[in-house]
């Protein structure tokens, strides 16, 4: 199997991987899929993901496919690099492989620039027209109109927050925090029409490539707030050269006023969803994220008072 057969025949790749036709190296594919690199005939090399085997779960319907349309429609706005989805099957997901490079100041600039490409390449509604995913939870995609502020309490906070409460991640504290955030939303401003983002834009669902660009991966896309992607960017350590990022972003694409408050709200959905898949150890993050979010607002309205 060579490159040109794999576009000609995508559902035949589960067959050659069983009778072990291809040269398969497993790599890291985060914490719910099983990912490897495949070698084909010509040399080529592709990236593979699927549901892991003797996880007890089936793999969620649609769950492959949200990931695929998200890439292509990140791809289709020609900004950022965005890898090519070759294989797209209810069990089964192959990209083309991206080879690993260092972090370089040069390509965080580039890097900010082409995400405010992709962003102000907009999209018609906020969601998408695709059932969503957000890690292995289902992530309520359905076109709205907005405002922005409204969909995001209703559709990206308060159904995590009920996981997260459900599953006892949460306690009363911490609850009685986010419930405020959501109640008090249109408070905070930077309402915007929908931009098209990643939505799931944590560290490690962006590489560094040996080509000088900057690739994104794994994506939760849809229409949504351009700060989100740039919040989650600054989550669990930040993206290398953060500020170069940031700093090239605004030059390409001002941000309005009170962006750098807003982050916690935006970094808020991320940290809830962690929360409902993992339980109790994201109780403090949820909870302070929740808390700079409303103690910033005590103080803009202090201020303005």
């Amino acid at each position: 199997m060579d490159l040109a057969y794999l576009r000609a025949h995508p559902a035949h790749l589960p067959t050659f991987l069983t009778h072990q036709r291809i040269r398969e190296t497993p790599v890291s594919g985060g914490s719910i899929c099983a990912a490897s690199r495949l070698t084909l005939d010509d040399g080529h090399s592709i990236f593979a993901k699927s549901w892991p085997e003797g996880s007890g779960q089936p793999v969620p319907t649609g769950f492959f496919a949200a990931e695929a349309a998200g890439l292509r429609w990140l791809r289709e706005a020609d900004a950022v690099a965005v890898p090519e989805v070759l294989v797209a099957l209810p069990e089964l997901l192959a990209l083309d492989w991206i080879e690993p490079g260092e972090p370089t100041p040069e390509a965080a600039e580039r890097f900010g620039r082409e995400l405010a490409a992709l962003h102000r390449y907009g999209a018609p509604a906020l969601g998408a027209d695709w059932p969503g995913f957000i890690g292995a939870l289902p992530q309520d995609n359905t076109p709205d109109p907005g405002p922005w502020s409204a969909w995001f309490a209703r559709c990206r906070l308060l159904p995590y927050l009920r996981r997260s409460v459900d599953g006892g991640a949460l306690t009363g504290t911490e609850t009685a925090l986010v419930e405020r955030v959501i109640d008090t939303i249109g408070e905070y401003g930077g309402d915007e029409p929908p931009a098209r983002i990643h939505g799931d834009l944590w560290p490690g669902n962006v590489i560094w490539g040996l080509d000088g660009r900057v690739w994104l991966v794994d994506p939760a896309a849809h229409g949504g707030h351009r700060e989100t992607d740039l919040a989650q960017l600054a989550l669990f350590g930040g993206a290398p050269h953060l500020d170069r990022i940031l700093a090239a972003y605004r030059e390409a694409w001002p941000l309005a006023d009170g962006w750098r408050e807003r982050v916690p709200l935006h970094q808020l959905h991320l940290l809830l969803v962690h929360a409902a898949m993992f339980g109790a150890s994201w109780r403090d993050a949820v909870g302070r994220a929740a808390r700079q979010v409303v103690e910033g607002a005590s103080g803009r309205a202090t201020v303005e008072r």
